[in-house]
C-alpha cells in the first residue's frame, strides 16, 4: 500500500503580500500544498499565481463576481456569518487542522492593523494546532511558537533570531550557536532580553523548560 504524504497547507490572509525570500522559501517547500484562503486572502494567493482550493470566512472582503470566479475554478466556499466569535483566519486554521494538515504556512497575515497582526500571531497557540509545524511568513521573516523542549533552527551565520516570551515567563531558556548565549535563563514578558540575537552557524538550538516563546527568524541582519 502506498504511504500517503503528510498534508501541507498554505493559508493566505487578507493582509499585505509582503513577498520576499522567506515567503518564496515556503512556497518552494510545498509545491503540491493545499491552498486555502481566509476570505480576501484569495487575492493574495492570486498574487503568487496560486489556485485557491478552499475559501473560508464571512466573505465580506470578496465580491460576488470574485466568489463566482473562484467557484468556477473549483474552489470550495465555506461561508460563515459576519457576527461570529472566530476570525476568518481562525476558522481556516481549524479547518486545516481538522483535515490533519501537519505543516502550515500563513502568508499575508500582516497588514495595517496592529490588533489583527497580534491576533494572527496568537492564533498559532490554538490547541488544535499543537504538534503541527505552523509558521507565519512575511518578507524575509518567519515566526512560530516554541513549546518546552529542544528546537533546531536552520539558517545561516548572520541571520537574526529573536525569542520573545508570550505567557508571562519563559523559564529554563538555553541556546547554542547564538552570539548572545542564554544559559538556563528566564525571559520575562516586557523586557527585550531575547531580541535581535545572531546565528553563528547554519543551525542554532534553543531549549525551553517552561512557557511559550515566539521565535522570529530573519534572513540576514534585521
Amino acid at each position: 500500500m502506498e504511504t500517503q504524504k503528510p498534508l501541507k497547507a498554505l493559508i493566505f490572509v487578507n493582509g499585505d503580500s509582503n513577498d520576499g525570500p522567506m515567503v518564496r522559501r515556503a512556497l518552494a517547500a510545498a509545491p503540491d500544498a493545499w491552498v486555502l484562503a481566509a476570505d480576501g486572502g484569495a487575492r493574495q494567493a492570486a498574487h503568487f499565481g496560486l489556485n485557491v482550493q478552499t475559501v473560508i470566512g464571512d466573505m465580506d472582503s470578496l465580491s460576488t463576481a470574485e466568489l463566482d470566479a473562484l467557484s468556477s475554478r473549483g474552489a470550495h466556499i465555506h461561508r460563515y456569518p459576519q457576527e461570529k466569535d472566530e476570525t476568518d483566519l481562525e476558522l481556516t486554521l481549524l479547518h486545516a487542522a481538522g483535515a490533519n494538515a501537519v505543516w502550515i504556512r500563513i502568508i499575508a497575515a500582516i497588514g495595517d492593523r496592529l490588533d489583527q497582526t497580534l491576533s494572527n500571531i496568537y492564533l498559532m497557540a490554538l490547541p488544535a494546532l499543537a504538534g503541527r509545524d505552523v509558521r507565519m511568513v512575511a518578507g524575509k521573516q518567519e515566526a512560530w511558537l516554541l513549546s518546552p523542549g529542544e528546537t533546531l533552527i536552520y539558517g545561516a551565520p548572520g541571520d537574526t533570531l529573536s525569542l520573545l516570551p508570550l505567557t508571562g515567563m519563559a523559564r529554563g531558556v538555553r541556546t547554542e550557536h547564538l552570539y548572545y548565549p542564554l544559559r538556563d535563563e528566564t525571559l520575562v514578558f516586557g523586557p527585550a532580553r531575547g531580541i535581535s540575537n545572531v546565528m553563528q552557524s547554519d543551525t542554532a538550538r534553543v531549549w525551553l523548560g517552561e512557557g511559550v516563546l515566539l521565535a522570529v527568524h530573519t534572513i540576514g541582519k534585521a
